[in-house]
């Protein structure tokens, strides 16, 4: 899906078609109109194959799965049709879309030809029955939905079934959504084949996308049926793409304070982990760039809700109040502005498809931009944690139908007392399970269900090869940012099984013979890029208020924690990966010992920049039967350090198995349960609790409340580093 796009004079081909009568070409001049009126400019033209697909659609009411370029207006093509087709007296259009939160600016030009749009998603708040008297009153020409609605049941049972009896086109956008093979897959998708077969006679479909190889694309026209595909080129005549090798934090971040105020225009920082877009987006602004964070749960000074604060982002990236939006992929598909000059990936993504689409949003208007690939040593790890976080195992799916088996019905926070796997993980597997046909699970309200139908025992060779296929597009990625040779455009376009891919695109710095933005690394902003990282490290570690029912029979309490029995917000010094005091902490565990050099930090982040409040009065730690001695001796330092003194408080009664080994609240706090006792009367002050390591938070939680149960003062705890990232 993308924005209406201007096309430039060398774009502006005629459709393969034979002489038009006189009235289809009278039909064509009124589609053109539309396309000029939802666009602003009346020297637009069409797109080479775009009348040919509304023409399809219009008046042979074909199936058709459009695959072209993003930026290419797939948007155009359905809204005209749907235009065209209410003007005929046909029923409103359904559009299926993930992406309709940034879905604004293609409404607004859809509505900019007379079009009466809706849209029901997560980030609206009409009603149901809202929708179902305007399509009874014939008041509404296009209804977008999330696909996440297919699994709503009140939708299928009132709305849906009013919608497909008068609908006179659906729309499937972002289809590659639809495979497993593709790099997107939404299981709530492959609900759409039986929607499908409920669409009255000889109705038109149109599928799009714009990241789809030849796998994806035979796999989308079997569950779509007999659909004719439309295959563009998708080579971005504007990008001039360069690769770079493997950085450190520090390096990368120098290389992006030197460059970005040099470029011209907007542009976007694209990287692969919320916090590292926090870090990147601090970095520049201390160096003087108009820069913000843009990922899924961002808020800002002017709006509290997520939802509205992406909104402010990407009108004031638009009308030049932002150079600079460092996203995570919550601004991927679907966002469009023509005035991206530059795309940097501060970190690799996962797949070429997720970077064609991705350094995509640059040069989409009639100046050149550049794409520059980054990559840091924390990328693998990352990936290889998205990738198995994302597809449940087996054993995940047996545990969870054999928990279901036993009960009539669970939530899905009741079966994670019984299935040891994070709820992102276990929510997929209920997804999967709910979209299989014949299904194994369903889903009745929050409830879900175990029925008679048998596990399709396959799933585990078809997820191992899932899971294969993503390491090689990894492979395939690494690859790419490594050509020393040959054109990098015409790498990703064979990639991409591009029909037709150039030799040379004369613009990439493997075609120029030289990088497209060379540079030299500033010693002394390296400096300041280091010492940033270690001062802007630093995690919040945030207190854990409610306990898992029945996960902690032993100690017992209560499921609310009460407020005078939590932990304080509590610190992490550094980060697994940071290129700073997390790598220092992580190696000192390796060591079993933690150098003077991170007692010194501790002391410093403590007392000039968290400064808790009233301020710790004396120190304690948490016990550990593998390394007896680590977090204490380092605790005594910093004790030291801070002028208060350490007690021994704890003692670890029994053993117990990793945390990081838990993959949920239930069994972080079970693991626990009953492990830790007071040994010595804790002082009335506030007291630091040090770790060397913090995962779920649950350790400080409990100890917390064993301390001022037992008369504590305030519990902050501080950690040195954060664990690596999770599967989930």
């Amino acid at each position: 899906m993308s924005l209406f796009s201007r096309s430039k004079p060398n774009d502006q081909r005629s459709d393969p078609v034979t002489p038009l009568t006189p009235g289809q070409q009278e039909q064509r001049d009124h589609a053109l109109e539309l396309l000029r009126a939802g666009v602003g400019d009346p020297d637009v033209e069409f797109r080479d194959d775009q009348w040919t697909v509304i023409d399809a659609l219009v008046n042979r009411r074909e199936k058709v799965l459009l695959v072209q370029r993003t930026g290419w207006g797939k948007s155009a093509v359905y809204f005209i049709t749907a235009k065209l087709l209410r003007e005929q007296g046909r029923g409103p259009t359904l559009i299926v879309s993930p992406l309709l939160a940034l879905m604004r600016n293609q409404v607004m030009a859809g509505k900019r030809m007379g079009l009466r749009i809706g849209a029901l998603h997560s980030g609206t708040n009409d009603r149901f029955d809202t929708f179902v008297q305007l399509i009874r009153d014939d008041a509404i020409d296009v209804l977008l939905v999330s696909p996440e609605r297919f699994a709503n049941q009140q939708f299928l049972d009132g709305l849906l079934p009013l919608v497909l009896e008068k609908t006179g086109l659906l729309v499937v956008d972002e289809a590659h959504c639809i495979s497993d093979w593709g790099h997107d897959f939404r299981p709530d998708y492959q609900r759409l084949s039986n929607l499908i077969r409920q669409l009255p006679p000889n109705s038109p479909l149109l599928a799009t996308t714009a990241t789809a190889n030849d796998r994806v694309v035979e796999d989308v026209r079997e569950q779509l049926g007999n659909v004719r595909v439309s295959r563009g080129a998708l080579i971005r005549e504007n990008l001039s793409l360069q690769t770079m090798n493997t950085m450190s934090a520090t390096e990368r971040l120098t290389w992006l304070a030197q460059v970005i105020p040099r470029l011209p225009g907007r542009g976007i920082v694209y990287t692969l982990t919320r916090h590292d877009a926090e870090r990147v987006a601090k970095w520049l602004i201390a160096r003087g760039i108009d820069a913000h964070a843009y990922h899924a749960d961002i808020v800002t000074a002017d709006h509290s809700d997520s939802t509205e604060a992406k909104k402010g982002l990407e009108a004031a990236f638009s009308t030049g109040g932002l150079k600079v939006l460092v996203a995570t992929t919550a601004l991927g598909m679907g966002y469009d502005n023509p005035d991206v000059r530059f795309v940097i990936h501060y970190q690799t993504p996962g797949s070429i498809i997720a970077y064609y689409q991705q350094v995509g949003r640059a040069g989409r208007g009639r100046d050149g931009a550049v794409g520059v690939l980054m990559s840091g040593p924390e990328d693998a790890d990352i990936h290889a944690s998205f990738r198995t976080g994302s597809l449940p195992t087996g054993i995940d799916v047996i545990e969870i139908l054999n928990a279901l088996g036993e009960v009539d019905g669970a939530t899905a926070s009741q079966l994670m007392a019984n299935v040891n796997m994070p709820k992102g993980r276990l929510d997929a597997a209920l997804r999967y399970l709910s979209v299989l046909r014949p299904a194994p699970v369903l889903r009745d309200g929050r409830v879900w269900r175990r029925t008679p139908v048998a596990w399709r025992s396959d799933y585990v060779e078809h997820r191992d090869a899932l899971i294969a296929m993503r390491e090689a597009e990894w492979e395939e990625m690494q690859r790419y940012r490594r050509q020393a040779s040959g054109c990098q455009m015409r790498f990703l376009l064979t990639a991409l099984d591009d029909p037709d891919p150039p030799e040379r695109c004369d613009r990439c710095e493997n075609c120029r013979g030289k990088p497209v933005l060379g540079i030299g690394l500033d010693p002394d902003l390296m400096r300041q890029a280091h010492r940033s990282i270690g001062e802007t490290a630093a995690n919040v570690i945030a207190p854990r208020q409610q306990v898992p029912k029945d996960s902690l029979p032993i100690y017992s309490f209560p499921t609310r924690i009460p407020p005078d029995r939590r932990a304080e917000p509590g610190r992490a010094l550094g980060r697994w990966g940071d290129d700073s005091w997390g790598d220092r902490a992580t190696l000192g565990k390796v060591n079993d010992r933690f150098d003077d050099d991170l007692v010194e930090a501790a002391a410093a982040m403590i007392r000039q920049r968290w400064k808790p409040s009233p301020p710790p009065a004396w120190v304690t730690s948490v016990p550990s039967r593998r390394h007896p001695e680590l977090v204490p001796e380092f605790a005594r330092k910093l004790a030291d350090r801070l002028g208060v003194p350490y007690v021994e408080t704890f003692a670890k009664i029994r053993d117990t198995a990793e945390q990081k080994e838990q993959e949920n609240s239930f069994h972080q706090c079970r693991n626990l349960d009953g492990a830790f006792e007071i040994v010595a009367t804790p002082d009335g002050g506030p007291v630091l609790l040090v770790d060397d390591m913090v995962d779920s938070g649950w350790t400080f939680t409990i100890l917390a409340m064993l301390l001022r149960q037992a008369g504590s003062g305030p519990v902050y705890p501080v950690a040195l580093a954060t664990t690596r990232p999770r599967d989930s």
